[in-house]
């Protein structure tokens, strides 16, 4: 099993709406360009921004006008529900590449990103650009049953989406979109249109007390690969939530093929990875969803082998 290290709590200077506690809780991607780690939660219109060294509490970045209702049910209803972020490369007016954070596409009000730029250090620099994925979703949905989109990682010449398994639909799948035709469509300012995928790869990834491992999240390796992160909730759609029974961490090599899998110590629900190669070994920081506002998202370290060496 993969033991994980405590780093630190999401903690933040101000809440982003008045009442609920100062923390981030529902942790739900993560990315690290420069000298901060961003956080995308699945109940915010914000961005976490934390420095990527000590434990000051972070800020949080706007990425959506408007405000959610404090009620839990009526926030969940309205959300945005982020639950993805990655980090593109320089393109059209981003000369230092961007962070695009993706809404999970279960829910008509669930099928919209945040463009954010990027510095020459790799931090987050000016306002964020709304970026209406309807038809993109929307064709996609005809192709995946009970669409959940849960990561999205650019590996290659590909923007890689993560489509979660749940207990009626079992199935995990990585969606490829040509990245060249998604910079192109993101430069327009247009709604990305219906684009075709270029390929839709399931992934078998086991299950835990009879309940599928799912995608949670993903981060490229320089060898065309990703490590991602999985959890088994028991829940049968993409709307409520469940408990978690165990979480794992995996390998997946360009063309979908499982290499590596292995599970987690304990039972945290890690919605969030990013991964650094060091030899032998993939360093690996992780963000996890605690489904309780009053319970703060954590940061963990942790290691696995690199499986391509």
């Amino acid at each position: 099993m993969i033991s994980l290290r405590k780093l630190r709590e999401l903690d933040l200077v101000d809440a982003g709406d008045a009442g609920l506690p100062r923390h981030l809780s529902a942790a739900s991607g993560l990315a690290c360009p420069g000298s901060h780690f961003y956080v995308v939660a699945d109940d915010e219109l914000h961005l976490g921004a934390f420095t990527a060294s000590g434990t000051a509490p972070g800020r949080l970045i706007r990425l959506f006008a408007g405000e959610l209702p404090a009620d839990k049910a009526d926030r969940k209803r309205h959300k945005p529900d982020l639950e993805a972020i990655t980090q593109l490369p320089p393109f059209a007016s981003h000369p230092n590449g961007a962070l695009l954070a993706l809404g999970s596409g279960s829910e008509r009000n669930r099928r919209r990103a945040a463009l954010i730029g990027l510095d020459a250090r790799g931090d987050v620099s000016g306002a964020a650009r709304t970026v209406d994925l309807s038809a993109l979703f929307s064709a996609l949905e005809r192709h995946v049953p009970a669409l959940n989109i849960e990561g999205a990682v650019v590996s290659g010449n590909a923007l890689c989406l993560l489509q979660r398994a749940n207990k009626r639909h079992p199935r995990n799948a990585i969606v490829r979109y040509p990245l060249r035709a998604v910079l192109d469509a993101l430069a327009s300012g247009d709604p990305v249109g219906a684009m075709p995928p270029s390929a839709i790869d399931p992934i078998e990834l086991g299950q835990i007390a009879g309940v599928p491992l799912g995608f949670t999240d993903g981060a490229s390796l320089i060898d065309g690969s990703m490590v991602f992160t999985a959890v088994a909730e028991d829940t049968e759609d993409t709307y409520d939530d469940g408990a978690c029974l165990g979480a794992a961490v995996g390998i997946a090599a360009g063309d979908g093929t499982l290499l590596f899998l292995d599970r987690l110590e304990g039972c945290h629900k890690v919605e969030g990875v990013a991964a650094r190669i060091d030899g032998d070994m993939i360093r690996l920081l992780l963000v996890t969803d605690a489904d309780d506002p009053t319970i703060p998202a954590s940061l963990y370290a942790a290691t696995i082998p690199n499986a391509s060496v």
